[in-house]
């Protein structure tokens, strides 16, 4: 149902089917004529630069991978726990912040969130070590964890209608932008300068966003809000011991435990044992959860944002395509930096088609709303990734910079940046107004907790890959016979470019017949490492359909009412998640 003038478009949450259902549509109209008030968009500027600032930290991380580690002699691994150390806190904490927002206004935990961001980035900046590097990381995503629940309550105090729609499309625009500039930025000053002035910028725009956070419209706190202590530390444990096991699997053992692990359990690996423990904690999470607000206490997440199957089905999706999305960014800038050993400035280029597909995908998918059903889009979505994931596995050769794979990246870039808009307005839409923060905390929890595992799981995947083919290639080789393996660390096999594997094979005996083989074994096996692990991605996004198939069936709209959303929420418990859904 379409209700209009002058290009002033009203969605009703769903199409009714019942005369109280119509009354209920009727009411956001007088006369047939929707009734908008359009607010000024600079307080928009302050939101979405909030938004950058992170995206654009998280996504410098990839691109400065080669010069962290030439500065701190570290594996590209410890660069990906940077990334899951920053991915963890927001997750973790995330849900914390939207409460403190709730009680104490968030806009003010807005500003101090970014003076906390701005510390981290000093920090980052000037970092002598590894350490201090995943430290920063650490603390930037603690400021993130108050940061991502403020921003949807910030549009949802400053818009509404339309423009409140098109304000949820700008928040997930804004993140593809930020990761189109920081490629182009740390590409450039990455290869000319280093990778440091990159983050030294930040610097200066966390400043900026606290200045114009003072056009926001002020909030007032409600002190009643209760803080659930138990929930945090559930769900806080839960998020950090998955994302610490994902991120150590390669390192720590798969199921036995590696001499690189801190301890083991009877022989076992610590890092699946964790995974385990963090689900089931997930759990009493969620059954602490039920029981609290049964009691009539205030929740850490209000379960009305995620009892719905939709609702449940979109944190799925959402996890699914950021997890697909962090996998892909680390895969393609551990091949191009650390295989093909070039520059970050290379790197920039091969991937600007796929982030700047994202950004006008996040942006433009808003246009379709009114055709296309949530459902629709994301199986389309999905259906997408799965076949340029495909595409690449088939087409990737040891040049990122050939049209058949910039054809499969822009193909990938569609789907998930569609992706990602939609599921946010489909959380976004099935709750009030109210719960505005703990949807943004919900999505916020969602998309860092998959950015971790995704990375995690890329570089746990792929070095295991490359690690299983190399062995399988030098034992099967006549010509790398066991003396030169005994000279070789063949139980530490990681990415490393043909000039350090020969650097290395120079320090041992190896004629240069054996060099030659070690080196092509090499480029070898980390091309099929790449295949495989991209096909095993393409699997993932197959899979992903299926809860895709489950979204809602009805066209979008804006946040409803608090009335409007019980509303709908008790007519479903009632008759079904998909009666009265004619649009498929």
């Amino acid at each position: 149902m379409l209700e209009g003038i002058g290009g002033l478009i009203a969605w009703p949450l769903a199409t009714p089917t019942k005369p109280e259902d119509v009354m209920a549509t009727q009411t956001m109209s007088i006369g047939g004529i929707h009734q908008e008030e359009r607010a000024s968009w600079v307080p928009m500027i302050a939101i979405a630069l909030g938004q950058m600032i992170m995206s654009f930290n998280v996504a410098s991380l990839p691109v400065a991978m080669g010069g962290m580690v030439a500065s701190f002699g570290v594996a590209p691994t410890t660069v990906a726990t940077g990334i899951v150390a920053y991915s963890m806190l927001v997750a973790g904490f995330v849900m914390l912040g939207a409460k403190l927002a709730q009680r104490f206004g968030a806009l003010q935990v807005f500003r101090c969130a970014v003076v906390l961001f701005f510390v981290s980035q000093l920090m980052m900046t000037f970092s002598p070590s590894a350490a201090v590097m995943i430290s920063a990381q650490a603390l930037c995503g603690a400021a993130g964890s108050v940061i991502v629940p403020s921003l949807v309550a910030l549009i949802a105090e400053n818009y509404a209608g339309r423009q409140q729609a098109t304000a949820l499309g700008a928040l997930g625009s804004a993140r593809a932008a930020a990761g189109v500039l920081a490629f182009v930025v740390g590409g450039v000053l990455g290869t000319y300068i280093g990778w440091r002035p990159a983050f030294g910028i930040l610097i200066a725009a966390s400043a900026i966003v606290l200045l114009m956070s003072f056009r926001l419209k002020p909030d007032r706190g409600r002190p009643d809000v209760q803080i659930d202590l138990v929930g945090v530390a559930l769900a806080a444990s839960a998020i950090i011991l998955i994302s610490f096991g994902f991120n150590n699997l390669n390192g720590w053992g798969l199921a036995a435990a590696t001499p690189n692990a801190p301890f083991d359990l009877l022989g076992a690996s610590p890092a699946p044992v964790m995974i385990v423990l963090g689900i089931v904690l997930g759990q009493t999470f969620l059954l602490w959860t039920h029981r609290r607000q049964a009691a009539g206490k205030t929740p850490l997440l209000p379960l009305e944002v995620i009892d719905s199957p939709q609702e449940r089905c979109a944190v799925f999706a959402l996890f699914a395509v950021v997890a697909l999305e962090a996998a892909l960014n680390f895969t393609v800038p551990l091949y191009i930096q650390i295989v093909q050993g070039r520059s970050p400035l290379a790197t920039a280029i091969a991937m600007m088609p796929f982030n700047l597909t994202v950004f006008f995908s996040a942006m433009l998918i808003v246009n379709v709303y009114e055709r296309l059903t949530p459902r629709q889009i994301g199986r389309y979505g999905f259906a997408l990734c799965t076949v340029a994931l495909v595409w690449l596995a088939f087409v990737v050769r040891n040049d990122w910079s050939e049209v058949p794979v910039l054809f499969g990246l822009v193909l990938f870039g569609i789907g998930q940046g569609s992706l990602v808009t939609l599921l946010f307005n489909v959380l976004v839409t099935a709750s009030p107004k109210t719960l505005a923060g703990d949807v943004g905390s919900l999505r916020g929890t969602t998309q860092n907790l998959a950015a971790a595992v995704g990375t995690a799981v890329a570089g746990a995947l792929l070095v295991g890959l490359l690690s299983t083919i190399a062995l399988g290639k030098i034992t099967a080789s006549p010509v790398l016979t066991p003396e030169l393996q005994a000279q070789v660390d063949l139980d530490n096999i990681t990415f490393v470019s043909n000039e350090r594997l020969r650097s290395a094979l120079e320090r041992t005996n190896g004629s240069p017949e054996q060099v030659a083989e070690a080196v092509r074994v090499n480029t070898e096996a980390r091309l099929r490492a790449l295949k495989i692990g991209l096909l095993i991605m393409a699997g993932l996004a197959l899979i992903a359909i299926i809860p895709a198939g489950r979204l809602p069936n009805y066209l979008p709209g804006e946040i409803p009412s608090d009335e409007a959303a019980a509303k709908n929420v008790s007519e479903e418990s009632r008759q079904g998640p998909w009666e009265g859904e004619p649009h498929e």
